[in-house]
């Protein structure tokens, strides 16, 4: 039987909440993804704007996905990229970087509507302490696959004959699907992990009912039928297992507990680079 994770909401400040599904006490990973927050949907008030200060990542790759919205990413290695929905944003933390987030200028003084995702994936052992990168991938850049009644965007890995140009370490599924209202899709077992995400909608997983925002852990090896009562919107996430158990502290991910009191040291003494043109940053929580 498929594993249902439900939500757990985050107040990030000033009213924003996410939805975070994994990591859960039943649910540590789907293939090589560690963290999934969903991000809205909700409306970002003029006068309350997205100001994510900056803060460390070890271990692992952040995944930007929006439906709506902008973001501005800057980071320590000097990107400046601001992500549109549709778009990918992948920064690889590797050995160590530092990022914020936040509205980018031209829409500050306006309020606007922000719906999208952000995962982690974690990096293979012998690729966690790799030199940070950053890749930003335009909507028009990524493989859309079109079946009767489905828009299949691979956002990143492979998936449905296609293969994202996003650059992965290890084998990954990740893909928006859109099903229009009567439409079917079958899942295929082309990857050990898989989960999928129903975000919006009226959604059927083999005639049952798929709650939404809840990650629905799909068996091995099965091929469950999608159907959509109304225009629908999902998310399919997995790939090969990780190589070995991964801690997550914070921000940190790691097959090291080690590597993480490093880390923690680290950010503490500032060790692990700015942000241009920043001059705030989070300090480490207490526990």
């Amino acid at each position: 039987m498929p594993l249902a994770i439900p939500p757990r909401v985050h107040d990030l400040g000033g009213g924003f909440t996410v939805k975070r599904l994994i990591p859960h006490a039943n649910c540590r990973s789907v293939g090589p993804f560690v963290f999934f927050d969903h991000i809205g949907p909700a409306e970002l008030r003029a006068d309350q704007p997205l100001d994510v200060r900056p803060h460390p990542h070890i271990g692992l790759a952040t995944v930007t996905y929006l439906w709506e919205g902008a973001i501005m990413h800057r980071d320590s290695l000097g990107s400046a990229q601001e992500i549109q929905p549709g778009d990918v944003n992948w920064m690889t933390a590797g050995r160590g970087i530092v990022h914020s987030e936040r509205t980018p200028d031209r829409l500050r003084g306006r309020s606007q509507r922000m719906h999208g995702l952000q995962t982690w994936v974690a990096l293979p052992r012998e690729h966690e302490d790799v030199a940070p990168a950053f890749a930003h991938h335009p909507a028009a850049s990524l493989p859309v696959v079109e079946l009767p009644g489905a828009r299949l965007r691979v956002v990143a890995g492979d998936a449905f004959g296609e293969t994202s140009p996003v650059q992965v370490l290890m084998r990954t599924l990740y893909v928006a699907i859109d099903l229009a209202a009567g439409a079917s899709l079958v899942l295929p077992a082309d990857h050990a992990e898989r989960a999928v995400y129903a975000v919006e909608g009226e959604i059927t997983l083999d005639h049952v009912p798929l709650p939404l925002e809840q990650l629905l852990v799909l068996d091995p090896g099965s091929e469950p039928v999608l159907t959509a009562a109304c225009d629908s919107k999902l998310m399919l996430l997995g790939g090969d297992p990780l190589d070995g158990r991964r801690h997550v502290w914070w921000n940190f991910v790691s097959s090291s507990r080690e590597r993480i009191e490093q880390a923690k040291a680290d950010w503490a003494a500032d060790r692990l680079g700015q942000v241009p043109g920043e001059t705030e940053r989070i300090e480490l929580p207490e526990r």
